[in-house]
This record gives structure tokens, C-alpha cells and sequence, in this order.
């Protein structure tokens, strides 16, 4: 299957980290190689799929920058990441537009790269959706919604008007006509990694053998 035109993959990783303790983009993400890490992992996820990756910053810009460029994606800067999660998410979407494209793979920094057959499936569901007027695919997994989410040309708009102050749930809230929820087989697209101990915890979460992710 060919890639969806004009898509461009989109990962905010410009939070604090503060109930970690450290920046989560740069925790080890051992699934395929010792030397990745959380931001690396899914620069590499995306790539195959997408034109560019754009990751959106904030305070952390010096930190992550030599990882971006050396995995071929390119920086995005929330000046003002105190504002929220939500005005990462508009920075990137702005950046999506400014380059000419017209939908987005959009993933957060702190849950571990989904499996490949997810990025498919969701891909392929949305190149179906937008031919029946759908602006994006969110994927589900035992009723948990999750990410990445992949936003067409209407859903980047609707996000991109929102006032800063809103979130991602109350946009769409409003557009669920043109959203479509696609059932997967992965825990990992509603795996949030927020502190030590849920991090520890990927072990058991994912049936990984004992003692495989470093400590922290």
C-alpha cells in the first residue's frame, strides 16, 4: 500500500515531565534497539509512512534537537508550552499547513511506539475514511481511544480554530460525525507513561522478559 499524499507525522514532546522526573522522549524505548529511545523509536514508526516528521518542542529544544536531526525529522517550537498540550498540538498543525500538506499522523512523546500493523491499518482506514467524508481515524482498543490519531484537511482546520484555552476531547466532541473510531489489536496506542513506576511497570504491561528496561 502507498502512503497517504501530503501526510506529515506530528509528535508532541514538548512537556515537562515533571511527575517523571526526567524529559519521556529521552527514556529508553528498547523494543527494537538498546540505543533507541521514546522520541527516536517514533521517529523511526512514522518515517515509512510520511514525508516528514515534525516534532514540537518546547523548553527542551536543546535537548531533543541532536536526536530530531538525527532521525531525519525537523523541529517545531511552542514558545509558550506553559500553555498546554493542546497549544503544542496547534503549533505542529500550523506547521503541517505552512508545508503544504493536507493531513497529519499525530502521536504524544510519552506512550511507546504502537506496532507497525496498527500504522497500517489505521492509514488505510483513513484513506477510506476521507473518500466518505470522515476527517479523522482515532484508534480504539477495548474501548479506550488512543493515539496516533490521523487528522484530514477539515479536522486540522476545526483544531487550528479552537481557542487555545479548548482540548483536543471538546473539538471532537463537536465533529464526531466526521470521525471514525477503528477497533485495533495493540494496547500501546492507550499506554500512558507518566511516572517511574508505569514505566517500570511496561514489563508486565507488554510481556516483556524481566530486568529489560533500564531503571530510571
Amino acid at each position: 500500500m502507498g502512503q497517504t499524499p501530503s501526510l506529515c507525522g506530528v509528535i508532541l514532546a514538548a512537556g515537562e515531565s515533571s511527575r517523571m522526573g526526567r524529559d519521556k522522549a529521552l527514556l529508553p524505548w528498547p523494543r527494537e534497539s538498546r540505543t533507541d529511545t521514546f522520541l527516536s523509536a517514533a521517529i523511526k514508526l512514522f518515517f515509512p509512512r510520511v514525508d516528514v516528521v515534525l516534532v514540537v518542542v518546547g523548553k527542551n529544544e536543546s535537548a531533543l534537537a541532536p536526536i530530531v536531526y538525527a532521525n531525519g525529522a525537523a523541529l517545531v517550537v511552542n514558545p509558550d508550552p506553559a500553555r498546554g498540550q493542546f497549544s503544542s498540538l496547534q503549533a505542529g498543525l500550523h506547521e503541517v499547513l505552512n508545508r503544504g500538506s493536507d493531513a497529519a499522523m499525530v502521536t504524544l512523546v510519552d506512550r511507546p511506539p504502537v506496532q507497525v500493523k496498527t500504522i497500517e491499518t489505521l492509514e488505510s482506514a483513513f484513506e477510506h475514511a476521507v473518500t466518505q467524508r470522515k476527517w479523522a481515524v482515532i484508534p480504539e482498543y477495548r474501548g479506550q481511544h488512543g493515539h496516533p490519531i490521523l487528522l484530514g484537511r477539515v479536522m486540522l482546520e476545526a483544531f487550528l480554530r479552537a481557542p487555545e484555552t479548548s482540548n483536543a476531547r471538546e473539538v471532537e466532541r463537536e465533529r464526531q460525525n466526521e470521525i471514525e473510531y477503528i477497533p485495533v489489536d495493540d494496547p500501546l496506542i492507550a499506554l500512558n507513561v507518566d511516572t517511574p513506576e508505569q514505566y517500570a511497570g511496561l514489563e508486565l504491561e507488554l510481556n516483556l522478559p524481566p530486568q529489560r528496561l533500564p531503571s530510571i
